[in-house]
């Protein structure tokens, strides 16, 4: 069953209901949600995200990531018609944790359905099944306006003419394989690709390109080109450049307007401290 805990405020706008996976993003939208006037319902998938949501939302509830029925019912009992998806979704916990995912009928009719497993056939097959029974997936930008990378360099420290020609480079191969539905990120160095992000993720995928390159590593993040704001938006935050630290790159460029950056004004002070090199890049 759906864990509940206390009431705080009144419907303000419409209701928001808010389906969490792991990280900040979560608990950002939930801000900017209820300063835009609405009253947001967060509902934690587990075993991914956690009750430091709970103060940033209005009700709270919890239900295991495998119950996309029970998602379903539980938004309906609510009169909830209104959602945004947010926080990372790991593919990788259907094959790491599948213990902690008890899936429902639904779900299951779902999985098996799929002529793929890339994360766009699941994530658009979720989508379709919660409109398919009235609940409107909202844009994630609609709330991250102010979060989104501006055009141009964001910190103290610039790119060197050779950086930038690494970024140019790391555009074009990331752009590649986010068409593709491999990953969003790729690491490179002297024109040559050290990593490419799949299912393990970008901290995983920094640090891999970042043992061989060795140092001044360049990290390049976009979005897919048919990228669907509903979900999967390029998220980085705090943990980006702790791995970026642990893997000695120093330069990040995401894509401007595109990527989100958590907590915008502590992570260009962080990686003003660790002299790195953040850049928002619009190529066209």
């Amino acid at each position: 069953m759906p864990v509940k805990t206390g009431d705080r405020g009144q419907e303000s706008g419409f209701t928001l209901g808010l389906i969490a996976g792991m990280g900040g993003l979560p608990r950002a939208i939930a801000s900017e949600a209820r300063r835009m006037g609405c009253r947001v319902v967060g509902i934690a998938l587990q075993p991914l995200a956690d009750e430091s949501l709970k103060p940033f939302v209005d009700d709270f509830y919890k239900i295991n990531i495998g119950r996309l029925g029970g998602l379903i019912s539980l938004l309906k009992k609510l009169s909830i018609t209104n959602a945004v998806m947010a926080g990372k979704v790991p593919k990788e916990i259907l094959y790491k944790h599948k213990t902690s995912i008890i899936p429902d009928i639904k779900a299951v009719k779902l999985f098996f359905s799929l002529k793929n497993r890339s994360d766009d056939t699941i994530m658009s097959a979720v989508v379709h099944e919660l409109e398919k029974n009235g609940i409107k997936l909202r844009n994630t930008t609609e709330f991250t306006k102010d979060l989104l990378a501006s055009a141009g360099v964001l910190t103290k420290k610039k790119p060197t003419k050779d950086e930038l020609r690494d970024i140019e480079f790391g555009f074009e191969i990331a752009k590649e394989i986010g068409r593709q539905d491999i990953g969003q990120t790729v690491v490179v160095k002297d024109l040559a690709v050290m990593a490419v992000e799949a299912i393990e993720g970008t901290d995983e995928a920094i640090k891999r390109g970042g043992s061989l390159a060795k140092k001044d590593a360049v990290v390049v993040k976009v979005s897919k080109p048919k990228q669907d704001l509903r979900f999967d938006v390029p998220v980085v935050g705090t943990d980006t450049l702790r791995s970026m630290k642990a893997a000695s790159a120093k330069i990040l460029a995401l894509e401007a307007e595109k990527c989100i950056i958590i907590d915008k004004e502590m992570f260009i002070k962080e990686a003003d401290k660790e002299g790195m090199v953040v850049v928002g890049i619009k190529f066209e």
